[in-house]
């Protein structure tokens, strides 16, 4: 993680699933192609949400980390 370049933050802590990935979609829509968007959570349900929309989008899932009680996204715009 430390070696990857981050383009935007979003802190999405406290918010219920839909709203994470909904803002990350939009945070997504506004970054240039191939620049990183770190996304933090705290929706278990995150986890599911993220590895679904990346997998059916062009976006790139870099890693994911799960903490005491944090989720953290790095997601590169397709």
């Amino acid at each position: 993680m430390q070696n990857t370049k981050i383009d935007q933050l979003l802190d999405t802590t406290g918010l219920n699933c839909p709203l994470p990935l909904l803002k990350a979609k939009q945070a997504l829509n506004k970054l240039a192609p191939g620049h990183v968007l770190k996304v933090i959570a705290t929706d278990a349900g995150s986890v599911r949400d993220f590895k679904a929309f990346t997998d059916q989008s062009d976006h790139e899932l870099l890693n994911s980390f799960i903490g005491e009680s944090e989720y953290i996204y790095l997601i590169r715009r397709g």
